[in-house]
């Protein structure tokens, strides 16, 4: 087949979690032990799996026609790619990472500026060197190969710009979070040559809608219930919704049935007023994608 997409696949933290995605949005994704080419339930794409720090520079050469990686080892690496779309989710949860300079608990140490003279640990070696000149602090910035925070614990470095969700790590290290220093989340990026071809163009658009649609439906639930014609004023005025809830007639009867999509964080506090307005039959369904 002449139409193969070359796709990479984060390896390592964001690897779980991007293949749920992908199976999410309707991808199959099998990986193997020791295997860096999983396969995959179509026929049009071609996987790989890459370190998010690789991705970028893989995307930019042609070795890969699309991929997905944070934004912050774009910046990182500086390649030269086209972002086609936010992905905002990480291995833990759908929300963005931070990029957090931590010290030991009772380090003297209160802000960047008191990192003058300092020994700083980190992966993100390129963005922290930029961020400390661009304020004019003298620091040595280590490359760290992994376990970063533990070099801050045993006093190998002063400090470490480490990355984190909820900080609770950090914390149970007997750490400290000075302050943040980039916010960042995943990203479709491709190679700028592979969208100038219509047909990869076509089959990268369409991977970023299905997976944002995904994304978009882990927010929201359908509700579903019965109301009485009588009542039905009062509760499509209780009902939040995308544009207007469903309403049919039931056969043969003076109730209607209603449906509407709502964000799930709105349903334990709807169904006990929807149940006090005159609904019955209240129901909740999962949404698996959810398209603008």
């Amino acid at each position: 087949m002449s139409n193969i997409l070359k796709l990479g696949i984060p390896k390592g933290s964001l690897e779980k979690a991007t293949l749920e995605l992908f199976s999410q949005a309707g991808w199959d994704i099998n990986t193997r032990s020791r295997n860096y080419f999983p396969s995959i339930n179509d026929r049009e794409i071609n996987c790989s799996l890459v370190r998010s720090q690789e991705m970028g520079p893989y995307v930019a050469n042609g070795t890969l026609d699309v991929g997905l990686t944070g934004q912050d080892w774009i910046a990182e690496t500086g390649a030269d790619v086209a972002v086609i779309s936010d992905l905002v989710y990480s291995k833990a949860s759908d929300q963005p990472c931070r990029w957090v300079l931590i010290v030991k608990d009772d380090s003297a140490i209160q802000s960047v500026e008191d990192l003058e003279g300092k020994i700083v640990s980190t992966e993100l070696m390129g963005f922290t060197q930029r961020y400390l000149q661009e304020r004019g602090i003298n620091a040595e910035v280590q490359f760290s190969w992994g376990a970063t925070e533990a070099k801050v614990v045993e006093g190998l470095a002063d400090a470490a710009v480490e990355i984190t969700e909820t900080g609770s790590t950090i914390r149970a290290h007997g750490l400290r979070i000075v302050c943040d220093l980039l916010h960042t989340h995943t990203v479709i990026v491709a190679n700028k040559d592979a969208l100038n071809n219509p047909w990869k163009k076509q089959k990268i658009d369409n991977i970023a809608l299905l997976l944002n649609s995904a994304l978009l439906a882990r927010e929201k639930v359908l509700l579903k219930m019965n109301v009485p014609a009588s009542a039905i004023d009062t509760v499509v005025k209780e009902l939040p919704s995308l544009h207007a809830p469903t309403i049919n007639q039931l056969y043969g009867d003076d109730w209607l049935a209603v449906e509407t999509v709502i964000n799930r964080s709105e349903v334990r506090d709807i169904v006990p007023i929807l149940k006090r307005a005159g609904a019955e039959g209240i129901l909740e369904f999962e949404l698996r994608k959810m398209v603008r």
